[in-house]
């Protein structure tokens, strides 16, 4: 794949890249596809070339959505790029898959970035702000028997990931994990992030994760 990003576009990073080799397995291949939190669309035109289709990319930044265009184009598959927020722009619509990345690193605050690449990363002061929104809002958008996939970080807590899924009525297990060292977004944080108890002392790594959720047939 040939990805290209502009200025305020978060380059994709390992988090993207784990769940991207995932999708040739898991996708139905002709099934209408969805990407959140686009970004570059890497996800979206990953899903494209393993076969899935229609696919629907949406970001709630104005670059975003050019870049996600853009790339799709750069490898040949059709994606329909949006601009909104989260679910917004598909109104009632329902996907066989929805894909995605969330921002889901902790913040100094509650706040979310109104611009810029920080969107990409930022989840607020417990990395869970739009985490837990596309727990509850997600399954409206699934078809019977359809399936969210999303990545995020041991940070953020994936128990409250499985438990909030649950509750939204879908079926959720995690399918694949990865250890690795911070990333310097992340270990720029480290000593926040140990003074509230989200990370160990001393410990510079973080486990990410790769969560399926299915809707009932």
């Amino acid at each position: 794949m040939r990805l290209l990003t502009v200025p305020g576009v978060f380059r994709p990073r390992s988090d993207a890249w784990l769940l991207a080799g995932l999708l040739p397995s898991r996708l139905v291949p002709g099934g209408a596809a969805l990407d959140v939190f686009t970004g570059s669309g890497v996800l979206a035109v990953a899903a494209a070339r393993a076969g899935a289709g229609p696919v629907t990319a949406i970001d709630l930044s104005r670059r975003a959505v050019v870049c996600a265009r853009m790339n799709a184009r750069l490898n040949g598959v059709d994606v329909r790029a949006l601009r909104g927020d989260l679910f917004a722009p598909i109104a009632s619509d329902r996907f066989d898959a929805i894909l995605a990345n969330p921002p889901y690193l902790p913040g100094a605050d509650d706040g979310l970035s109104a611009r810029g690449a920080g969107r990409a990363w930022e989840g607020g002061r417990d990395g869970r702000a739009l985490l837990d929104r596309l727990c509850s809002e997600a399954p409206a958008h699934l078809r019977p028997g359809g399936e969210l996939l999303l990545v995020q970080s041991s940070l953020a807590g994936v128990d409250p990931t499985l438990m909030r899924l649950g509750e939204a009525g879908l079926s959720p297990e995690v399918v694949t994990r990865r250890r690795g060292p911070l990333g310097p977004l992340v270990a720029a944080r480290a000593p926040m992030l140990e003074a509230r108890g989200l990370l160990a002392p001393g410990v510079r790594e973080e486990e990410l994760v790769v969560v399926s959720a299915r809707r009932n047939p």
